[in-house]
C-alpha cells in the first residue's frame, strides 16, 4: 500500500487498545497479507520496534508474510483429526495441488494449502476448510470433488430459475419484529438486518434473504472462523438457538419465517450450514 494509504489506518487505531494488531488487521484485510514495506510504515509511525512488529506477525497465525492464493485451504491435523487420518488427507491435497509437504501456494497463485492445529470442530474431523466453508468427515477420494467445487464457486446460486434459492421474510423469535431491511437490498432483494458482537468489536450486519446464498455485508471485518454472536436490532435479545451446527460445532442462530417454520444459520463466520423447517413449532 501507499504511504497516503497507510497512514489514516495508522491514526485511525493509534492509541488505542491493541493498535498494533489492530493495525495490522486492518493492513492485511486490503493486502492479503503483510508486505514488508508496510510493516517498515507501521514501525516508523508508530514508535515501535519492527522487530517487536515481526514478532507479533509471526506469533498469530491469523497474519500472512507473503500473499496466498486465490483459494485457502487449511487441513486440520490437530490430535482428533489427526487420529482418524487428517495426515492422508492433507497428503492428498499436497499432491493434487502440487506443493510442497506442510503446504504452499501453488505456482498459478490458485490455491495456497496450510495445516492448523484445531478449526474447533474435533468431533467431525478430519475437517478441511476451503474459503471459509467447513468440510467435515473428509477422507482422501473427496479431495479431488473440494478442489473441484472450489474451482467452480463455493458460493455461487444460479438464481432466477434454481429452486433452491428463494427469498424468505423472518421475524425476530423473541419479539416477533420483522428484522427485514426494506430500504437496503443484497442479492436484488430486502436484506437481513441484525447487530452482531465479535471479540471486543461491536456492529451491524445485513444477509441476503434468499435462502441458498451466503452473501454477507457488515460493518466491521469478521475474521474467517470468528464465532458471532446475533441480536435482534429492536429488542436487542441475543439470537442463540437449541442446538449447534452439525458441521461446526457452533451456535446456530434462529428466525422466524413468516408464514410458518424456523430458518437457522451457523454463527461461525464462513461456514454455510443452515436449517430450514417450515413446519417447526415456533415456541423457542
Amino acid at each position: 500500500m501507499r504511504p497516503e494509504s497507510i497512514m489514516p489506518i495508522i491514526e485511525k487505531h493509534k492509541g488505542h487498545r491493541g493498535e498494533l494488531i489492530s493495525i495490522l488487521e486492518e493492513i492485511q484485510s486490503k493486502e492479503g497479507y503483510l508486505p514488508k514495506d508496510d510493516l517498515q510504515l507501521v514501525a516508523a509511525h508508530t514508535g515501535r520496534n519492527l522487530v517487536d512488529i515481526y514478532g507479533v506477525a509471526t506469533f498469530y497465525k491469523a497474519f500472512r508474510l507473503s500473499p496466498r492464493g486465490k483459494h485457502l485451504a487449511s487441513v486440520c491435523l490437530g490430535t482428533a483429526c489427526h487420529v482418524r487420518g487428517g495426515p492422508a488427507v492433507a497428503e492428498e491435497f499436497e499432491k493434487q495441488l502440487g506443493v510442497k509437504p506442510g503446504g504452499g501456494t501453488t505456482t498459478d497463485k490458485e490455491f495456497t494449502l496450510e495445516t492448523v492445529r484445531c478449526l474447533g470442530a474435533c468431533a467431525l474431523g478430519p475437517i478441511v476448510v476451503m474459503d471459509g466453508h467447513y468440510f467435515s468427515n473428509v477422507n482422501t477420494t473427496q479431495v479431488a470433488e473440494i478442489i473441484a467445487r472450489t474451482k467452480s464457486g463455493l458460493d455461487a446460486v444460479s438464481g432466477a430459475g434454481d429452486r433452491r434459492v428463494f427469498p424468505l421474510e423472518v421475524s425476530c423469535p423473541k419479539c416477533n419484529h420483522s428484522l427485514m431491511d426494506q430500504a437496503h437490498l443484497v442479492d436484488g432483494v430486502p436484506a437481513i438486518r441484525m447487530t452482531v458482537s465479535f471479540g471486543h468489536e461491536h456492529g451491524w450486519l445485513r444477509l441476503s434473504s434468499l435462502y441458498g446464498s451466503y452473501t454477507v455485508e457488515s460493518g466491521n471485518e469478521i475474521p474467517m472462523g470468528a464465532i458471532v454472536n446475533f441480536f435482534c436490532p429492536h429488542c436487542h435479545a441475543e439470537l442463540i438457538g437449541a442446538w449447534n451446527c452439525t458441521a461446526c460445532d457452533a451456535p446456530m442462530v434462529p428466525m422466524i419465517v413468516q408464514g410458518g417454520g424456523i430458518v437457522q444459520i451457523c454463527s461461525r463466520r464462513g461456514c454455510t450450514s443452515h436449517m430450514l423447517d417450515l413446519e417447526a413449532d415456533q415456541s423457542l
